[in-house]
């Protein structure tokens, strides 16, 4: 049974269906996505969308969306629905849906009069290719289907337009045709599991109007090609498979194959399972690496959100061996001391100033899973050290450490830590000086070094970094806390402390190493709690700030402007919830607990099953940003782990 359920009579409303997004990956760097009802409303959308080349950077729509037809006594009933310029709707397939579950994957049902069609959609794991399975539950009278592709070939962030240059010949191969558009492309092989005429009608779709696109203020009008359309008869009780990809397949291991894929799925019946389903959509496995995809549609990985992602990917789901190929996928990035922003990158830049601290602090939280310290010393040991020297030498210049021990991330026009959106070229919220998290993340990496290498017999690693602790720990407290105001600070600049009331602050409280007493965390916390705290997360900034604002909204420029300065962000529900749990205990889980519940009905809401990257700060908190963002789900997933394992 399935936990994830719509309103059936709300099914036929595009108000409705529209807002609500199906998202899949194939665990490789290939998705699909559209909405419930099949009409694409963002570029990003699309049946199969895939890298085309070893690279991991790129990725290109191949097949935009396929029109299935039921033909029943020379009457056609196209399934369809596009949106075109001035939104007009055409087909208007969607009003033919009365059900949709997900039980693990969409399975839609269509009546058409006496006719019941179902059809449910994956994606091959580990290769681009895209299965649907159509069943014909109920007929009364001879039935033809009718399949038209719309084809794009194109990047995901640009638009196909109609042109003289395309390629629009077919090959025919077993059971349906292959094309390539354009050079450099793939084949795309459209088969089925059973005998097809394939009647060729070339022609170009004009002015298909992407709605999402339309309100960001990008272009949004696209032309797709038509092959032409599949034709095949289906008796009541009969299923077909349709496969598209980049590769031949075996047309009579179709139906095998969607069987076999379908076993692999896990259940979706609770709250936390779905999330466990959403999490598993983000690893990524390529060759020998095993990455973190950082969201969906757009995002490839980030290395910063990628190591604040993997306890609630992997280790709240007991998953320590994809955390490890994780972790062993960028140990070699690692250059002295500091990991590049994102490790596929062909000119890897060096502006995360808080990423080799998430390191440690992934190492401190794996070792909680496995403790063997003396093993993890030896694998991981080499690393921390060059991290932790690397900081106090100040190897970057721009990122290093003060005369009083303290972290200092400054760069003229660059944002260094996660608050990093710009506009005309600037940060937003530049944050230069001594940042809390990283200070807070800076005291807490030295102190679990010192206990894991002791733990591991490494005596002399304690030497130089004893008296590190003390001298960090006074100068934290003497630059971020001030009594009068009852939080920390969030960002030091040149010995002006900024005492804006952000998020930031609550991570050092969350960490196990911490110069807070605990009383100076319960007012931190206790302040987070009044001003930051939504129903789907933290807010950037308190709403009673003069540059506040609440809703992301308009064009580029205008949302940029919002991301850090209101906009609530769900992965840092877990520093949340770790930290009202240390300082009120047992006493703690009923408001916890009823935190998390909050986050249940937005999984129904945008992205079907998962959470989005960032919601306005103003209620009703609606979702913005990438529709599905791996700290994001890890955030609440992991926060959930800690609840459901607390102990005092």
């Amino acid at each position: 049974m399935s936990y994830l359920k719509f309103d059936k009579e709300q099914l036929i409303n595009l108000e409705y269906s529209l807002s609500k997004e199906i998202l899949r990956s194939n665990r490789a760097g290939s998705y699909l996505s559209t909405t419930i009802n099949g009409c694409n409303t963002r570029k990003y959308h699309g049946l199969l969308i895939c890298p085309i080349q070893d690279s991991l950077e790129e990725k290109h729509v191949l097949l935009s969306s396929l029109d299935t037809t039921i033909i029943q006594n020379n009457a056609e009933f196209n399934l369809g629905i596009h949106r075109y310029k001035g939104g007009v709707y055409e087909p208007k397939g969607h009003k033919y849906i009365r059900n949709i579950k997900f039980d693990p994957i969409p399975k839609i049902t269509y009546r058409v009069g006496g006719v019941v069609l179902t059809q449910e959609r994956l994606l091959a794991e580990k290769e681009e290719q895209i299965l649907i399975r159509f069943t014909l539950e109920n007929a009364n009278s001879p039935t033809i289907l009718k399949f038209k592709p719309f084809l794009a070939f194109r990047k995901i962030h640009q638009l196909s337009k109609a042109n003289m240059f395309a390629n629009t010949k077919y090959k025919a191969v077993k059971n349906g045709i292959s094309m390539k558009l354009y050079d450099g492309y793939p084949n795309l092989f459209m088969q089925f599991n059973k005998n097809v005429e394939f009647i060729p009608v070339p022609d170009w779709y004009y002015d298909i109007e992407y709605l999402k696109e339309l309100n960001r203020g990008y272009e949004f009008l696209e032309d797709l090609f038509v092959p032409g359309y599949f034709e095949l008869t289906i008796k009541k009780g009969e299923t077909i498979i349709f496969a598209a990809g980049i590769k031949e397949a075996k047309p009579i291991s179709l139906k095998q194959r969607f069987t076999k894929e379908l076993k692999k799925r896990g259940g979706r019946d609770t709250f936390l399972s779905s999330l466990d389903n959403a999490a598993e959509q983000f690893i990524m496995h390529k060759g020998n690496q095993t990455d973190i995809i950082a969201g969906f549609p757009w995002y490839n990985g980030i290395t910063r959100q990628t190591f604040i992602s993997l306890p609630g990917l992997c280790l709240s789901l007991n998953d320590t061996k994809n955390c490890r190929k994780v972790l062993d996928t960028y140990l070699p990035f690692l250059k002295n001391g500091f990991f590049p922003d994102q490790i596929n990158d062909k000119n890897p830049e060096f502006f995360s100033a808080d990423a080799p601290l998430w390191f440690i602090w992934i190492i401190q939280q794996y070792f909680r899973e496995y403790q063997n310290p003396k093993e993890i010393w030896e694998n991981y040991g080499p690393a921390i050290k060059e991290i932790l020297e690397a900081y106090k030498k100040s190897t970057l210049g721009y990122i290093g450490t003060t005369h009083e021990g303290l972290i200092y991330a400054e760069k003229k026009n660059t944002a260094l830590t996660w608050m990093n959106s710009y506009v005309e070229g600037k940060p937003v919220v530049q944050r230069s000086g001594l940042p809390i998290e990283i200070n807070a993340l800076w005291y807490n990496a030295i102190c679990f070094a010192l206990d894991l290498a002791s733990m591991a017999g490494d005596q002399n690693f304690a030497l130089p970094w004893e008296g590190m602790i003390k001298k960090v720990g006074k100068a934290f407290l003497n630059n971020f806390w001030n009594k009068d105001h009852e939080h920390l600070a969030d960002v030091v600049i040149n010995g002006q402390p900024d005492w804006s009331v952000r998020p930031n602050m609550v991570i050092a409280v969350a960490m196990d190493y911490t110069p807070l007493s605990k009383e100076q965390q319960k007012l931190v916390l206790s302040v987070a709690k009044k001003k930051l705290l939504t129903k789907r997360g933290l807010r950037t900034l308190s709403p009673d700030h003069i540059r506040y604002k609440g809703v992301v909204e308009n064009g580029h420029n205008e949302r940029e402007m919002a991301v850090h300065q209101g906009t609530v962000w769900p992965w840092l529900i877990q520093f949340f919830v770790a930290s009202y749990l240390k300082i009120h205990k047992r006493g703690g889980l009923p408001f916890v607990k009823q935190i998390m519940e909050e986050f249940e009905p937005e999984i129904t809401e945008h992205c079907i099953g998962t959470i989005s990257e960032m919601y306005n700060g103003n209620p009703p908190h609606k979702a913005k940003g990438a529709i599905s963002q791996a700290w994001s789900v890890a955030g609440v997933v992991y926060a959930t782990h800690i609840i459901n394992n607390y102990k005092e």
